[in-house]
């Protein structure tokens, strides 16, 4: 009961939060990645993870945070994206990594195409007055990935091994 709790409450509410807070602000909490791995944690304790399969998801976290931090260091992605995307790679693991840098990449460049189109268009009136939605909409900002990465995982979740063993368990 708490492995279906987490995965189908908590971790979707961390990962909304990090998505709107993306949204919102360009940026994304360290607590929010940081309770993503906690809460991992207790997860693999709950489901009775061996210490090979921990190590495994741990590995994915390893790789999924080299991989962000490249991008990052190429100035692609965020700071706290590439936090994010090891968070969730914890969760996943090294089978599930693959489908979700994909599925999320693909949402990205769908993000990142609207909101290019998007920002070419005026704003409404009503609109114009929230800052958050004029920094969104301003050519110069950047892209909310947080939003690609925290949806890539909405989207794979049902066909993941942690959903079938959160399931079972």
């Amino acid at each position: 009961m708490l492995a279906q709790l987490l995965l189908l409450a908590v971790v979707p509410a961390l990962l909304a939060a990090a998505a709107a807070w993306d949204l919102a602000s360009f940026t994304i909490p360290n607590y929010l990645s940081l309770a993503l791995a906690a809460l991992f944690g207790v997860f693999a304790l709950a489901t009775g993870f061996s210490a090979a399969a921990a190590g495994w998801h741990l590995l994915a976290c390893l790789i999924a945070l080299v991989i962000g931090f490249t991008m990052f260091a190429r100035n692609y992605i965020g700071g706290g994206d590439a936090k994010l995307f090891a968070g969730v790679a914890l969760w996943l693991g090294p089978h599930d990594l693959v489908v979700y840098a994909l599925v999320a990449t693909m949402l990205g460049g769908a993000l990142t195409l609207t909101l290019l189109a998007v920002r070419q268009l005026p704003l409404p009136a009503g609109l114009a007055r929230q800052g958050w939605i004029l920094k969104l909409h301003d050519s110069r900002s950047g892209i909310p990935y947080g939003v690609a990465l925290s949806a890539g995982f909405f989207v794979i979740l049902p066909h993941t091994e942690i959903f079938h063993l959160a399931a079972i368990g």
